[in-house]
């Protein structure tokens, strides 16, 4: 049944055509194990290739078992596998970062890395719906805005990668179910059980307590509302492209002009997502960019004042001038 749910949400999707090399995020746990097992399952009636990366993080002492268990699980099926072992203690504290974010940068680079061995264009994580619920509900409670609500989406293009999540609608107790049906045995990281994490708090205390107190199913309902969001956003997103050619006076790699008056015709929901659109186009990305920064955009942008400029992050300039809004990256 849940190899069937797998294979509709790749159709449904696009997640997988024909002849794609496709690397798999493994980690020996339930999700990646079953992730795994499915997509060897259907590789012949996909007609795909599958290589398998693993990341030891050498945090545990269970982490070589886990090792082991990958390897094994593919060599029986000869499943071309790529392991690299690395300190994330020690790595976390050399640049500053915390063993979490260390070891999810160092995952992501390793996946990249194994694609371009393999010639792979596309990697596969076993993000599930429990996964996405979690993200959603932290995301909620560090004032997200409607964007964050999206949750992990169920494919993500990241420059010559795509990332897909086929697992994505399947719940945490119907993967449990796969692997004690199969007979997988996968690993259990006890570290998941620690309360240190706010990930982890969420999953082991504020859902389980949502789930006796108010609402037993908050892991659909979560669900719904993170496909609800990202149905909005794609919406909004080809608005504001649409807008944005309509508006836009010139473009280079360093400066975008937008029609002033044409901009402070639109509604403010238009006008923010724009801003973030045009910054992200002549700056590559829109980090540090606040709710605050966005509001005083707009306001210079009302006012029309000629002699001043906004900087909501060292690396842009904006200014208002002749009817005109321009955009400068750094020189």
């Amino acid at each position: 049944m849940l190899q069937e749910k797998v294979l509709e949400t790749i159709k449904q999707n696009n997640l997988i055509s024909k002849n794609d090399k496709i690397v798999i995020g493994v980690s020996g746990g339930p999700d990646s194990m079953c992730l795994l097992d499915i997509l060897y399952c259907l590789k012949e009636e996909l007609k795909i290739e599958i290589f398998v990366s693993h990341i030891n993080h050498g945090l545990r002492k269970e982490a070589d078992e886990e090792t082991k268990y990958v390897e094994e699980y593919c060599k029986q099926r000869k499943i071309e596998c790529f392991i690299k072992k690395v300190d994330i203690k020690n790595l976390s504290k050399e640049q500053k970062l915390g063993t979490e974010e260390m070891g999810r940068k160092v995952r992501y680079d390793f996946f990249e890395e194994t694609a371009k061995k393999v010639n792979a264009t596309k990697v596969a994580t076993a993000h599930t719906a429990n996964d996405n619920s979690e993200t959603v509900l932290m995301n909620i409670l560090r004032g997200t805005a409607i964007s964050g609500l999206k949750g992990i989406e169920i494919s993500r293009k990241d420059e010559n990668i795509t990332y897909i999540r086929p697992l994505r609608n399947c719940t945490r107790q119907e993967i449990e179910e796969y692997c004690q049906a199969k007979k997988l045995n996968p690993k259990i990281d006890k570290s998941n059980l620690e309360n240190i994490y706010t990930r982890n708090k969420i999953r082991n205390e504020l859902i389980p307590y949502i789930q006796k107190e108010f609402n037993p199913n908050i892991i659909n309902s979560l669900n719904r509302l993170s496909d609800l969001a990202k149905q909005n956003e794609q919406y909004f997103e080809e608005i504001v492209k649409q807008k944005y050619e309509t508006l836009k006076i010139g473009e280079n790699e360093k400066e975008i002009i937008l029609n002033l008056k044409e901009f402070n015709s639109l509604p403010n929901v238009i006008k923010t997502r724009l801003i973030l659109y045009t910054i992200n186009k002549v700056n590559g990305g829109v980090q540090g960019i606040q709710k605050i920064h966005l509001e005083d955009i707009i306001k210079l942008c009302n006012n029309n004042i000629g002699n001043k400029f906004l900087t909501p992050q060292k690396n842009i300039k904006i200014f208002v001038k002749k009817g005109k809004i321009f955009f400068i990256g750094k020189v």
